[in-house]
């Protein structure tokens, strides 16, 4: 089996805390990490959750308690300026410019800075008039499935497919909505089971856990895109920094996901280029166990296996034994014939 590059995205989220300086940073570290593309989040407080609404346990211990989930995103929006500075910054820096839109007003925001393709939230994934915007576009969808169970996605998929969305341009993300997730919540299987249940159709990972061993796992069975939160500093206020990497963990997660995805090979078995030279050191042949005199019978007594493997293979050992010697052998003689 043939793997082609898997698909990095280094999420910068709302991680630059409503600093676009500090969005551009973020830009230049994820592009040296050798990221494929920097995501970034696309939404108005007032279209995205009303004023009342209650932040979720994780944002309570990152951020003010009393601050509202309204005025906590209220502080990470990034104006439609912010958006043009950072899509030149990218340009600039050669990796992809990606973000989430959150509402339809920032669907048609995203769409006029004409985006490549389209990164879909695990929140949006129930959110019909929302799917049904972003497929009569036809371009590249991209699906996280956090709190999501199989016929959710099904629903979603479906919305993309009625729109004639070809399956191949359609990647959905195994993914967990908890930061950080519990190791025992990842799941990771069920990426198998995304893939089984929608042929033709990408898989990939977008991962929230500490550290980046999930993320190379994912990559090791089979993810053709992964994506993960980085940060500049884990302890600033902010929803996510604690389930980010730091720069450094980033470009060690990119280094790995490339060193993965170069072992997966092609999956046939045969001698790589590199072993081809130790074959004949590593493997036995037929040799003399004691002096053998010309016309004397080969038998398991006078014969044994030794290095190097240049002879006469030893699983053609039942073929020489009985044999006649047609020379004189020392010990350790290589048999040849």
């Amino acid at each position: 089996m043939n793997h082609d590059k898997v698909f990095i995205i280094a999420e910068a989220g709302v991680n630059h805390n409503g600093s676009l300086d500090r969005a551009r940073e973020m830009v230049e570290i994820a592009a040296n990490a050798g990221a494929d593309a920097v995501k970034f989040q696309t939404f108005k407080a007032k279209t995205l959750v009303t004023k009342s609404a209650v932040k979720a346990d994780y944002q309570k211990k990152t951020s003010a308690r009393e601050e509202s989930q309204f005025d906590m995103l209220k502080k990470l929006e990034l104006s439609h300026d912010a958006h043009l500075e950072l899509i030149n910054t990218c340009r600039l820096k050669g990796i992809e410019f990606l973000s989430s839109p959150f509402d339809l007003e920032t669907i048609d925001l995203l769409k006029n800075l004409k985006i490549a393709r389209w990164k879909i939230p695990s929140g949006e994934i129930t959110n019909l008039p929302y799917l049904r915007k972003i497929a009569s576009f036809g371009q590249e969808i991209i699906l996280s499935t956090g709190m999501a169970d199989l016929e959710e996605i099904k629903a979603a998929v479906f919305v993309f497919k009625k729109a004639e969305i070809p399956l191949d341009m359609i990647t959905v993300l195994h993914c967990n909505t908890e930061y950080p997730t519990p190791m025992q919540d990842v799941n990771l299987n069920a990426m198998q089971t995304i893939k089984d249940s929608f042929p033709g159709v990408k898989v990939g990972y977008s991962d929230h856990t500490k550290g980046i061993e999930i993320p190379i796992a994912a990559v090791a069975m089979g993810a053709t895109m992964i994506e993960k939160h980085f940060t500049l500093d884990k302890h600033l206020p902010g929803p996510d920094h604690n389930a980010s990497l730091l720069p450094d963990e980033l470009t060690q997660m990119v280094r790995a996901v490339r060193n993965i995805e170069m072992a997966l090979g092609n999956g046939i078995k045969k001698p790589s280029r590199s072993e081809k030279k130790n074959i004949p050191i590593a493997r036995k042949s037929i040799v003399a166990a004691c002096r053998i005199a010309a016309g004397e019978s080969f038998t398991k007594d006078n014969l044994t296996v030794k290095r190097p493997g240049t002879g006469i293979s030893p699983m053609k050992w039942d073929d020489v034994i009985g044999g006649e010697a047609g020379k004189n052998y020392k010990k350790d003689d290589l048999i040849d014939a």
